[in-house]
């Protein structure tokens, strides 16, 4: 997320930091980096421009050029100034007075509306609510049946009708009225893409509107298409009247520079962000923690959110109670991989530890997520006596494992190098009074 204009930015405000004293040629020269690089990364040039002029006067005063960290001062006025662009409006979504709370997802063909609709239902349920979705997208042939398949997955019920034989407003009455009967906390509305300057499709969605009566109305769009998704925001809003936006592709590193200008331009607050293709990969959207990921310092709420959604407290326990006794084994090793896997890619996480963005593209390979995978196939290619024993893996043992894998001895070799180290470290720990933060270490 934003691996581009991250990089740049730290290591302008690095050099700046160095510097035991500032000038306001110093601030200049930094902030005029920083604008092209907010311009190279498709912000608004508006945006880039008032919020560089901000910064500047901010920073001029002497309260930082005079301080004994003017630096530090200088990206802590960037931080405050960024969550700024980020903010407005109300980022939550809120349910109706009368149940079922509406929310129609509306945007242009291919910006993830209906994959978005499944996910918003995955997270909605781990709220304690639950959903039904609607099949509104009548024109793309695979678009009810794509939300069939995600239903059945996700076990969330979808309320579809013969394309043929009905209209999108007649699918969207219908569906509610369906929603409301079953009880459902959220009836969520999956309409076709279509383009804001086709007015007989724009019509057709208007007309689904005014029967759906909409709590929420969030327009999907997606965030590698730069200022033609704040564009296509404003076009929308413009005709439909929006609640909130869903930036989806927010893991990519294309011009990502939509998600700084959208709010700033349009008014519209940015409530939610697809961060992988997972029914999980969805982040409630929050202005403070990706400014902080902007600027490499990390994302530890989240963190600790994926983590708690992750991690079993019984095998949490039972976790610790091996670490105690020091009788941690290959099948362990392998539940804390999976456990991992369960918040995001090995890349996502490492941007959320403070100080760890930048090492996260310094990475070597043997941390990487292919690495990962192939610990994982080793490990379920073992016995599970070997993976209680590992000790007893020799040469033969060693070779059909790697031929299960599809791996090498040497994948493997280096695998129980790595795992003994780690039982080094469970032994030594075992001796202490506080096992529990050795536990927080592999979550």
């Amino acid at each position: 997320m934003f691996e581009s204009l991250t990089d740049k930015l730290t290591g302008i405000f690095n050099r700046l930091s160095s510097k035991g004293r500032l000038t306001e040629k110093d601030i200049d020269d930094a902030l005029a980096q920083v604008r092209r690089s907010l311009l190279e990364a498709d912000v608004n040039f508006r945006v880039a421009r008032d919020f560089v002029a901000r910064v500047k006067e901010r920073s001029m005063g002497a309260d930082v050029l005079e301080s004994l960290t003017p630096g530090q001062q200088v990206v802590k006025i960037v931080h405050e100034e960024l969550i700024e662009i980020l903010s407005g409006g109300d980022h939550r979504l809120t349910p109706a007075s009368q149940l079922p709370s509406v929310l129609m997802l509306v945007g242009l063909q291919g910006s993830g509306k209906t994959t978005t609709a499944a996910k918003l239902a995955l997270q909605l349920r781990r709220q304690g609510h639950t959903s039904m979705l609607i099949a509104a997208d009548l024109r793309r042939p695979a678009a009810i049946s794509q939300l069939e398949t995600l239903g059945r997955q996700l076990d969330v019920p979808v309320y579809s009708e013969e394309p043929n034989k009905s209209s999108v407003p007649q699918v969207v009455r219908n569906g509610v009225e369906r929603a409301r009967q079953q009880g459902m906390t959220w009836a969520i509305i999956d309409t076709g893409g279509r383009l804001h300057i086709d007015d007989e499709l724009m019509e057709e969605l208007e007309q689904a509107r005014s029967v759906a009566q909409p709590h929420e109305t969030l327009l999907v769009v997606d965030a590698m298409t730069g200022q033609d998704a704040v564009n296509a925001a404003q076009e929308f809003h413009d005709r439909i009247g929006l609640s909130g936006l869903v930036m989806t592709k927010m893991d990519g590193d294309a011009r990502g520079g939509a998600a700084l200008s959208v709010t700033r331009v349009t008014g519209v607050p940015i409530k939610f962000m697809g961060v992988g293709e997972r029914p999980d990969g969805l982040e409630q959207y929050h202005p403070d923690r990706l400014a902080s990921r902007i600027l490499a310092m990390g994302d530890v709420l989240t963190l600790i959110e994926k983590a708690q959604e992750a991690v079993d407290e019984n095998q949490a326990k039972e976790l610790e109670r091996k670490f105690r006794e020091a009788t941690f084994d290959l099948e362990d090793f392998l539940q804390q991989i999976q456990s991992v896997k369960k918040m995001g890619s090995l890349s996502q996480i490492m941007e959320m530890i403070p100080g760890m963005s930048n090492m996260n593209r310094k990475m070597p390979t043997d941390l990487d997520d292919d690495q990962i995978k192939r610990v994982e196939a080793i490990i379920q290619s073992m016995t599970p006596a070997e993976r209680r024993r590992p000790e007893i893996l020799n040469g033969s043992r060693r070779r059909r494992i790697a031929r299960g894998s599809g791996t090498t001895p040497a994948d493997i070799n280096r695998l129980m190098n790595q795992f003994k180290q780690t039982q080094k470290l469970v032994r030594q720990f075992s001796r202490t009074r506080n096992p529990r933060s050795l536990m927080r270490m592999f979550q």
